[in-house]
């Protein structure tokens, strides 16, 4: 499946332009996170996108045909869209509530089979509620609300999966819950895209970003969008983006430092430079070994040599690669490889000639 979005463009009635010149593209199994103020059009942007509302320019399409003409069958048995956990019907439970996931996929008057409720089950059991099976959503948390909205858009095995900030009101544990869950779905090849106030979550789970701000959108990787330079832009914050390091993989965090006091200055930008850089990955899913080949594959021009091995007795396949190209797009193929679920990879670059003296 794939997504094409061509030069977007939403205003309200009457209103002034809310954004423009949308363009991107997102293939079955890519992770798209929409970052933006608020009052940028986050949650607009994503019903222009799934036809809910109407653009003003531009056009959204799945495999070719515009969304406005396909029909809602069609279209919502491709796509599921989860909202803000804001309203879900009082008198159902959960199971019921992710039981109705299934309806796209039945007919008129048919009632769920025994295959609608094992499918109910499975997604209530993959989000790990199952324990609010029987639990009335009128009683449920804000959290717990949204976990079941987001099992219910599962249930309807879609290849598109649209979130409306999934981590809002979630601890810790729930929103890991919920990002893990996002990322082995886009690993299993549906198409997910999602609003999020975290950066970081973009920068640690997507591959692609789309940043709304003053009206203009900017697309493309991850690693490109989510800059400091964009986030002062965007957010009026100065920030520093920075990777730690876990026992298995480098995370890129973002940390608001101050105001800002003003536009980037991009006068003082100076042109990229070439860096060396060894990077080793880890993979114990043959699925994400091909993944990680793909990837390389695309990023071949800065490849100056390759080893790679099974190692059986551990069942898992190592692969050494040395780089030598643009920093930043070093740091693109680094984070697009870190966020491949049950993958780890690091990268070393090599000192420069003034640090070796």
């Amino acid at each position: 499946m794939k997504l094409t979005i061509e030069n977007g463009a939403f205003a309200y009635k009457n209103g002034p332009t809310l954004f423009e010149n949308v363009n991107l593209e997102l293939q079955s199994g890519e992770l798209l996170s929409v970052l933006g103020p608020n009052g940028a059009g986050k949650t607009t942007l994503l019903k222009c996108m799934m036809g809910l509302l109407k653009w003003k320019r531009g056009k959204s399409s799945i495999d070719g045909t515009d969304i406005a003409s396909m029909s809602e069958r069609r279209l919502w048995t491709t796509v599921a869209y989860v909202p803000q956990a804001r309203s879900a019907s009082p008198a159902y439970t959960a199971f019921e509530t992710v039981l109705l996931g299934r309806t796209g996929r039945l007919g008129v008057f048919s009632t769920p089979k025994k295959a609608d409720v094992e499918k109910a089950e499975q997604v209530l059991d993959l989000l790990g509620i199952s324990r609010l099976s029987q639990k009335l959503c009128s009683q449920m948390s804000g959290g717990e609300l949204q976990m079941v909205l987001i099992a219910r858009a599962l249930a309807a095995e879609p290849a598109l999966l649209v979130l409306d900030e999934p981590e809002s009101n979630l601890d810790f544990k729930n929103q890991l819950i919920v990002l893990n869950t996002i990322s082995r779905l886009a690993s299993d090849g549906i198409a997910c895209i999602f609003n999020t106030h975290y950066p970081e979550h973009a920068l640690q789970r997507s591959d692609k970003a789309l940043l709304l701000s003053g009206g203009e959108a900017v697309c493309g990787s991850t690693a490109s969008v989510v800059t400091e330079a964009n986030i002062e832009r965007a957010f009026g914050v100065r920030a520093a983006i920075g990777s730690f390091e876990t026992d298995g993989n480098e995370l890129k965090n973002v940390i608001p430092l101050h105001l800002s006091s003003g536009e980037p200055d991009r006068a003082t930008a100076e042109p990229e430079k070439n860096a060396l850089a060894a990077v080793t990955v880890i993979s114990h899913d043959y699925a994400a070994a091909q993944r990680i080949n793909r990837l390389f594959h695309a990023y071949s021009d800065m490849i100056v040599g390759r080893m790679g091995m099974p190692y059986r007795e551990r069942g898992v396949y190592i692969i050494h690669t040395s780089l030598d190209g643009p920093r930043g797009r070093i740091e693109e193929l680094s984070q697009r490889l870190a966020i491949i679920p049950g993958v780890s990879a690091k990268t070393i670059y090599a000192k420069e000639e003034h640090e070796l003296g």
